[in-house]
C-alpha cells in the first residue's frame, strides 16, 4: 500500500491511497480542478479512482467531492449523516454514485477493507479511518478534539499514521481569531494541538506505531518547522528516540512524499 497526502490543512484536505488494484481519495476538499492536477502529479488519472471516501461534511473536505464525482463518475462514500450534511455543498450525486456506510462496521473498496470510526469533531457524524491490504494498514486520525483509549487501539499496530497536529496553542490563543473559533478549535470536539498530537503519538508507540505524518495544519496558528519540533519534543520527553520513530509532515498548499506503508 502507497499513500500521499495530496494536500492536508485548514485550507483544503485530499489524501491518496494507492493499491495494486485500488486509487481512493480520501476527502477532496479544494477545488476539482486542483485535486485533478494534484492526482495526475501522482501519477493517477482521475477516472482511475475506485472511489471517493469522505470523514465528514465540512467544505474543507467536500469542496470538489461533487465535481469529481459527477465528472468522472466516482462512487462516494459517507455514512448518512455526513451525507445529510454535505449535500448542500456537493449538490446531487447521481444515486448510482451514492454508497452509505455505517461508522464501526468495515466494507471492502476495490479489495481494501475500509473501517471508518468515530472521531470527536463537530460534525454531523464524522469518522476517521482504518484501511488495510496485503498486511499493511494505514490510519487516518484528522480533525479530532482529543484522542481516547478507543482511537488509540483502532491504530495500534498501524505501519503509518496520518495524524492531525493542527495548531499552536500559544500561537492561537494570542491570534486574531475571534474568541467563538478560538474556544471550538481548543475543545473536545475540536483540532488537535501539537502538543496533543504528540502525546497521542507516544501512546501510539507503546501500540506498536513507529512512524507517523503529521497533517491538518492550520494556516494561522502553526508552521511546519515549529510541529516537528513540538510533536519530537514530546516523543523525546517520554524517552522515544529519534531513530525509533520516524515523522515527517504533510504539506498544505503542495503536494507530499509519496510513502510507502509497512
Amino acid at each position: 500500500m502507497r499513500f500521499c497526502p495530496l494536500y492536508s490543512g485548514s485550507s483544503g484536505n485530499a489524501l491518496l491511497v494507492l493499491t495494486e488494484e485500488a486509487a481512493i481519495l480520501v476527502d477532496a476538499g479544494l477545488p476539482g480542478r486542483v485535486i485533478t492536477q494534484a492526482l495526475e502529479a501522482a501519477g493517477v488519472a482521475p477516472e482511475q479512482l475506485s472511489g471517493i471516501l469522505v470523514t465528514h461534511e465540512h467544505s474543507d473536505h467536500v469542496r470538489g467531492v461533487g465535481i469529481l464525482a459527477r465528472r468522472y463518475r466516482l462512487p462516494v462514500y459517507a455514512n448518512a449523516l455526513t451525507w445529510r450534511g454535505m449535500l448542500p455543498l456537493t449538490g446531487e450525486i447521481p444515486p448510482a454514485q451514492v454508497r452509505v456506510f455505517e461508522t464501526g462496521r468495515d466494507f471492502y473498496l476495490a479489495g481494501v477493507n475500509v473501517l471508518p470510526y468515530a472521531i470527536p469533531h463537530d460534525a454531523n457524524d464524522p469518522v476517521g479511518f482504518v484501511l488495510r491490504s496485503g498486511g499493511s494498514q494505514l490510519t487516518i486520525l484528522t480533525d479530532a478534539g482529543h484522542v481516547d483509549a478507543r482511537m488509540l487501539d483502532v491504530a495500534a499496530g498501524s505501519g503509518l499514521v496520518m495524524i492531525e497536529a493542527n495548531h499552536d496553542v500559544e500561537m492561537l490563543k494570542a491570534g486574531r481569531y475571534p474568541f467563538p473559533l478560538k474556544r471550538r478549535i481548543l475543545g473536545e470536539r475540536g483540532h488537535l494541538s501539537n502538543d496533543a498530537c504528540g502525546a497521542a503519538l507516544s501512546a501510539l508507540y507503546l501500540r506498536g506505531v513507529h512512524r507517523a505524518v503529521l497533517g491538518h495544519l492550520s494556516r494561522e496558528n502553526n508552521f511546519e518547522s515549529l510541529a516537528l519540533e513540538t510533536v519530537r519534543g514530546v516523543l523525546r520527553a517520554g524517552d522515544i528516540p529519534d531513530e525509533a520513530f520516524a515523522l515527517s509532515v504533510a504539506h498544505r498548499d503542495r503536494i507530499g512524499e509519496m510513502y510507502e506503508v509497512g
